[in-house]
């Protein structure tokens, strides 16, 4: 199983905690047994396509899945595409794992640590897609460089995506929105997808809105989706 210690070396590095409340004992079965044999090895070569069974058209990455809700709904609408998600969150990856079991997903594989580790294993050109759903804001100043959007990870995440592939990139967090957007219009290999202002405000086609989403609308901020192409 995980350990509960908190990497804090290197850019990207994960902050936070990696174990909230105790498991059932189905969950801690599920990360002892299911969990190895989905797990993505990053001390081996870097071929994604590899990781699934049989061909898929595309791969798409998911960093920060939390729960699980989105990378659970796409994978099962886009049976043919393959998913790594990354979520280093121990309550949240048992959360995933049990809906991987009961729902048969065949077209997931995971990884438990630092999705900067992930951007660093995949080779060049080998992304569709890269979603970053309401990562953590480190809404303190002092704390900014703990975010994950980085000009580091930026350039990390345009090595990856092919030409035409996409970052969305969703949060509540207005002083976050601006953060990525600066950082992201910077980039030579990146063109801001919006046309008109309510693109800033309407999710992408076929979206569900999460639990956290769903608290953020409650409790009075507006979502806020933004896509960036690789050029």
């Amino acid at each position: 199983m995980m350990s509960d210690e908190i990497r804090l070396a290197g850019q990207g590095s994960f902050f936070g905690r990696r174990k909230g409340k105790g498991l059932r004992a189905h969950q801690t079965g599920l990360i002892e047994t299911l969990l190895p044999r989905l797990i993505v090895d990053l001390t081996a070569p870097a071929a994604p396509a590899a990781l699934f069974t049989g061909a898929v058209d595309g791969i798409v990455l998911e960093i920060g899945f939390g729960g699980g809700e989105h990378l659970v709904r796409e994978a099962l609408a886009f049976p043919r595409q393959g998913f790594i998600g990354v979520e280093p969150f121990v309550n949240g990856m048992a959360k995933m794992l049990a809906e991987i079991e009961r729902k048969q997903i065949g077209n997931v594989r995971l990884h438990t640590g630092d999705g900067a580790d992930v951007l660093a294993w995949l080779p060049e050109a080998s992304l569709d897609l890269v979603y970053l759903l309401y990562p953590d804001p480190w809404p303190k100043t002092r704390h900014h460089k703990r975010r994950f959007v980085s000009d580091k990870t930026v350039a990390a995440i345009a090595r990856l995506l092919k030409p035409g592939g996409e970052f969305r990139f969703a949060t509540d967090i207005d002083h976050y929105a601006a953060w990525t957007l600066e950082r992201l219009m910077r980039s030579p290999s990146f063109v801001f997808a919006a046309e008109k202002a309510s693109d800033w405000t309407t999710p992408w086609a076929g979206w569900e809105s999460t639990r956290y989403e769903a608290k953020a609308l409650r409790e009075g901020r507006k979502p806020c989706y933004l896509t960036f192409r690789r050029v």
